[in-house]
């Protein structure tokens, strides 16, 4: 995520209808997750959307970690099936530890051992690495929508699935540019697919700009449509 203001102060916790917790962030104005259901939202869009609840060996990209809620959901997933997982994220603006461990407190994923090193660990450097069995993650703290040279280069033909969950395009205006959607679309591997809250028509336009083959899908409790996008094979 992006943003050329600082925080003033602490975000504030909210209890959405399906039980799950988000927080509003000051800085950007707007909730981290869906305030109609954040775990709704995780699940619906990104997880199943991507085809990542029945993938054999996910590769997945996230731009915008956020409170992990969406890598939480996944790693629940794969912990479940048993099968491994291999999870790239990039943030701009972490979220305090004692905040991502509130919100997911009870949460599903939230006693895995990957999430445990996840709060011991978040933003201690550069970037964070932690492995638990078969699941790995690693999460760049860097602004991941500028140019290559600055530590937030994207890897390139590698992700099963690629998580668009930036604030909205009016808030966070960098991570929804033409220009950055086809460096994403870069990174996905042949297949692969990306998913995103957004329905804006702009992001669809830029997504199949970028060579994808875009569909609309029926939204999260609150949204009318999301967008879903796959790398030709």
């Amino acid at each position: 995520m992006t943003a050329s203001e600082p925080a003033q102060a602490a975000p504030h916790v909210l209890l959405t209808p399906d039980g799950s917790l988000t927080a509003h962030s000051v800085r950007f104005g707007e909730a981290y997750g869906s305030r109609h259901g954040a775990r709704a939202q995780a699940h619906h869009v990104f997880l199943e959307g991507s085809g990542t609840d029945l993938h054999p060996a996910p590769r997945v990209l996230e731009i915008g970690f956020g409170l992990g809620l969406n890598f939480r959901a996944t790693l629940a997933n794969a912990a479940e099936r048993d099968v491994p997982l291999d999870y790239l994220a990039y943030e701009f603006d972490p979220a305090p530890p004692s905040l991502l461990r509130e919100v997911a407190e009870g949460g599903e994923g939230a006693a895995h051992p990957l999430w445990l090193e996840l709060l011991r660990d978040w933003a201690c450097a550069e970037r964070l690495s932690v492995e638990a069995g078969e699941a790995r993650l690693r999460v760049h703290f860097a602004d991941v929508t500028q140019a290559a040279g600055t530590g937030a280069e994207l890897p390139r033909d590698w992700a099963t699935a690629l998580y668009l969950d930036g604030f909205s395009p009016a808030k966070n205006p960098e991570v929804w540019t033409p220009e950055f959607v086809a460096r994403l679309a870069l990174a996905l591997a042949p297949g692969g697919v990306l998913t995103t809250y957004s329905a804006a028509g702009h992001v669809r336009r830029s997504l199949e700009a970028a060579g994808l083959q875009v569909e609309r899908r029926p939204g999260a409790p609150g949204k009318r449509e999301c967008l879903r996008a796959v790398r030709p094979r």
